[in-house]
């Protein structure tokens, strides 16, 4: 998978925003980083398929556990 980051823009409700931002503070985690782990997570509980995300997130958890 390709490590590059691109910028994704999208408007929000204040609530969600503010629950994002207390979600993400109490995992310790940067917002973006925590939208991305909840994604992935979905995908991979959905059998949701993407290039490399059931691979990376299966292998990752392998590693902390």
């Amino acid at each position: 998978m390709d490590c590059k980051r691109i910028p994704v823009s999208f408007r929000v409700t204040p609530q969600f925003k503010r629950a994002l931002e207390i979600a993400a503070e109490r995992e310790r985690r940067s917002q973006t980083n925590l939208v991305e782990k909840l994604l992935f997570d979905f995908c991979e509980k959905s059998g949701i398929e993407v290039e490399g995300v059931l691979a990376d997130s299966s292998a990752k958890r392998r590693l902390r556990t």
